[in-house]
């Protein structure tokens, strides 16, 4: 069996399983990838191929225009049965997995989705749960979520994460993506700069908490979203190989996602920050900005206050032991209901069976802290200046400050404080919560903002 090494391209690690020096077995599931000019034509053959006779077509009333109407027609003239169904409403709850399951036809082989983030994560959501396999058609690459096995969907007014299945062809056409609007190019960008600090988030949690991790594919996806971004200046002139690579780069980080079984590769606090704007947006009946923006916007706010860590000339450790045994669980869950208001009941659940503020487990995370200490600022020292990226995004004409997509300063500290309750995961904001320094840093990097 071939040991998996991070110099493997993406074509190389498909539908293959690996021997790894982190001990563990991985398993790309994704079958297939067609990322070029005129891809989608290879479809029909792919799905005949693996014996797809009848396909249940999924997209939106946007992306319907953009690609749905042409694969239909692409799959049908290539004989394949065709049922596809536009989705009425946007709201990507419970609603509409309802309306997908009304609307199914029963003797449907293969589910296929039209679209990019919400579509994708709905679409593998539902044919996870009926058992079909799964494809998608991009229409755009705004975020790393097409390979996942990992979706994220709204239940009960919370955004929750549910384990499903890798999909098994995922479609990239350049003369489709090259029409996505430049926003949702540079999303993709914004996405992709997300890497350097979930890694951050990673590397922290195994040395202080001794969670599992592998070296070789933090090098992977480290290495793509740094090959991606050092090209990011051509993104402008709509290059389809650069839109290709980029497209390539956010399938490989979902792959990755897939190698370890949880979204750990892909997603930390930054992502954490961009779930919670998506549930208060919602909840204030507001459209939030695409995910990548709301991602490389939190990626700058997390590199902000690891910056301000940092300018300490000392931590006090026994200060922070102080507040872990001062902790009040109904204060917090009085804190939680004011924050996230219908979505805060599912948060205190959460909390309730994790129990990551928990006094006892904070106190030996503070120990291992303190133990630790060097070695957690190295870590932290070898993030990008939060100034980099900030300037990368504006050449990009994407959003830097949480301002400039509709977060005021209140939603704004909420964000940066209470966040972090939105998964049971240790990361920066967990650690800085740890040490009692969250709301501090909070309010200096805010003021720093103002100036």
């Amino acid at each position: 069996m071939q040991e998996l090494s991070s110099t493997l391209t993406l074509d190389k690690c498909l539908n293959q399983t690996f021997s790894c020096s982190c001990g563990q077995m991985h398993k790309a599931a994704l079958k297939a990838a067609f990322i070029s000019k005129d891809a989608l034509d290879r479809m029909p053959e792919w799905l005949k191929k693996n014996q797809y006779k009848k396909i249940y077509l999924i997209c939106d009333n946007v992306t319907v225009s953009i690609a749905g109407e042409k694969v239909r027609d692409l799959l049908t003239s290539s004989g394949l049965e065709v049922h596809m169904h536009v989705i009425s409403h946007l709201s990507y709850d419970e609603s509409t997995l309802g309306e997908l399951l009304i609307h199914e036809n029963s003797d449907c082989d293969v589910v296929v989705g039209v679209g990019t983030g919400s579509i994708n994560d709905m679409c593998r959501y539902f044919s996870f749960k009926l058992q079909l396999p799964y494809c998608i058609v991009a229409t755009a690459a705004p975020m790393d979520g097409f390979a996942s096995s990992i979706s994220a969907l709204t239940v009960n007014h919370l955004k929750t994460t549910f384990e499903v299945r890798t999909p098994q062809l995922i479609v990239g056409d350049t003369e489709i993506l090259k029409g996505a609007p430049y926003s949702m190019i540079s999303a993709g960008l914004g996405d992709l700069i997300g890497k350097f600090t979930c890694l951050c988030d990673w590397k922290l949690s195994r040395l202080i908490n001794g969670e599992y991790y592998c070296e070789t594919i933090t090098e992977m996806v480290s290495t793509c979203a740094r090959k991606v971004l050092d090209n990011a200046g051509s993104v402008k002139e709509r290059d389809p190989q650069v839109l290709g690579d980029i497209m390539e780069g956010l399938v490989f980080t979902g792959v990755a996602m897939s190698m370890v079984g949880n979204s750990r590769p892909a997603s930390g606090c930054e992502h954490h920050i961009s779930h919670y704007w998506e549930m208060i947006f919602e909840q204030q009946g507001r459209c939030p900005a695409p995910h990548g923006h709301q991602v490389g916007v939190g990626t700058i706010l997390i590199l902000k206050l690891t910056e301000a860590l940092r300018k300490r000339d000392k931590i006090d450790f026994d200060r922070a032991r102080r507040e872990a045994e001062q902790y009040d669980f109904a204060q917090w869950s009085q804190e939680i209901r004011r924050a996230y208001g219908p979505a805060a009941q599912g948060v205190i659940e959460l909390e309730q069976d994790a129990g990551k503020n928990e006094t006892g487990g904070r106190l030996k995370r503070i120990n291992k802290l303190e133990e630790n200490w060097k070695k957690v600022v190295l870590l932290l020292e070898s993030l990008p200046p939060s100034q980099t990226v900030t300037k990368l995004m504006e050449e990009l004409s994407a959003p830097c400050c949480p301002s400039q997509i509709g977060v005021d300063r209140q939603l704004l500290k909420d964000t940066l404080l209470y966040c972090k309750e939105v998964r049971a995961r240790y990361t920066i904001l967990q650690m800085l919560w740890d040490l009692g320094l969250l709301q501090e840093l909070t309010e200096e990097i805010m003021k720093e903002m103002d100036t």
